[in-house]
């Protein structure tokens, strides 16, 4: 048997989804919202086989950075699975980040859902074929931490200045990360990078 906790804010797509998956072979579900990761991650409970989660649901990212949270370096190892699409590269980027073990596109058939779920228990990975492509893309993210920062508050607007109040920087260190980020992307100029950052996922 293996048990899979559905992680889900919206009530109606939780049993919906819940429904779908119990009527796997060999499928246990339990549903809850993200504040039952704490304790399933962390408590002296038995942890479920698998976790899953829609990233277009609410909440969604922060429920990631709780996995990653938990599973470093003291939590319990508990294979994560995403549901989403190849047109949410941001999402796809924390669940690699969250070191997600499977990404299952929302518009596959679902046939074999529970076959991905036993799969997954059982120490594999699952990616369809159809989010091979924007995964690679997120994967191989050719930017520092330190660069995907300054990047990443040149697109919410802040100016040299700010940002290296924000990072406790100099302005001449906060160009310099900004000029890198434009060469490692490709990019022609900053507004560039940024678009091509956003579009991978990167920010």
């Amino acid at each position: 048997m293996t048990t899979v906790l559905l992680v889900h804010t919206v009530p109606l797509w939780r049993a919906s989804l819940a429904s779908l998956l119990g009527a796997g072979q060999g499928i246990e579900v339990t549903t809850a919202d993200r504040e039952a990761i704490r304790p399933a991650l962390a408590g002296s409970g038995p942890a479920p086989d698998v976790i899953l989660t829609d990233l277009d649901c609410p909440d969604s990212l922060d429920l990631l950075e709780e996995v990653r949270s938990l599973a470093e370096p003291h939590g319990r190892g508990c294979p994560l699975a995403v549901l989403t699409r190849s047109d949410r590269p941001r999402g796809l980027r924390r669940a690699y980040e969250a070191g997600a073990r499977g990404y299952i596109d929302k518009y596959r058939p679902v046939d074999d859902l529970s076959e991905v779920m036993h799969k997954l228990a059982d120490g594999g990975r699952h990616i369809d074929e159809s989010l091979a492509f924007s995964l690679l893309q997120v994967a191989d993210m050719p930017l520092s931490p330190r660069e995907l920062s300054v990047l990443s508050l040149a697109e919410s607007g802040e100016t040299v200045t700010g940002i290296a109040g924000r990072l406790h920087l100099t302005q001449g260190t906060v160009r310099n990360y900004l000029a890198a980020a434009i060469r490692k992307s490709g990019a022609r100029n900053r507004v560039d990078a940024i678009r091509r950052a956003k579009e991978a996922g990167w920010i």
